[in-house]
This record gives C-alpha cells, sequence and structure tokens, in this order.
C-alpha cells in the first residue's frame, strides 16, 4: 500500500508565523509513544490498489481529535482544513489536501474492523 507523503513541509507552512496557541496540543503529542502506536497501525491496509492513502497514523491522529473535541466527521473535516493547530498535531502539511469525512468515517470503521477480530 502506498501513503501520501506528508513529512516535507511546503513553502507554505514555512510562512506560518509561530504563535503559542499552535503549541497548545505539543504537550500532549510529545508525551505519546507515536513510534509504537504507527508500528500497532502498519498492517491496517493489505490493499496495494487504488490512491495512496493517509498513514494511518494521521488517520489514527484525526479520530483522537475527534473525541477530545466531539466532532462529526464533516465538522472535523473542515476543522482541520481552517485550524493550524489541528494540522501541526497531525503533521499535516498545508499544501496537503484534508482528509474528507468519509476516508475519517472508512478508517474508523476499519479500526473497528480490525479490533473486532
Amino acid at each position: 500500500m502506498s501513503w501520501k507523503n506528508t513529512q516535507q513541509n511546503s513553502f507554505a507552512d514555512s510562512l506560518v508565523v509561530d504563535h503559542k496557541s499552535l503549541s497548545e496540543l505539543d504537550d500532549v503529542h510529545n508525551i505519546i509513544n507515536w513510534n509504537e502506536i504507527e508500528q500497532t497501525l502498519s498492517n491496517l491496509y493489505s490493499s496495494i490498489r487504488g490512491a495512496p492513502s493517509y498513514p494511518p497514523l494521521i488517520m489514527f491522529k484525526i479520530l483522537i481529535l475527534q473525541a477530545w473535541y466531539g466532532l462529526s466527521d464533516e465538522a472535523l473535516e473542515k476543522q482541520i482544513a481552517r485550524d493550524l493547530m489541528f494540522r501541526r498535531f497531525i503533521d499535516l502539511s498545508l499544501s496537503e489536501n484534508v482528509p474528507d469525512h468519509s476516508s475519517i468515517w472508512r478508517f474508523r470503521q476499519l479500526l473497528s474492523t480490525k479490533k473486532a477480530t
């Protein structure tokens, strides 16, 4: 399965002025062992067909934000599109597309299916 390249900052990212409100989730982000979670999620996708998907860790972080902020899939999609703090938490560049609400729903379903097996 190929994943979208989300690790490289864009020119737009370099223009964002750092502000303390953007780092509100940094402390939480820094205490979680994301490598362990990423390793656990690495086997979620098995298909090699189709367009590249978002890395499972990004999608997992999106679901965490959804739970913390009580957002619907549609509201979460919009919030990620306009909120720099959310993008920073999930490591999504300003030049990257935001996962749409159906992708968020499908990932949550995938997690619940894997949990049940």
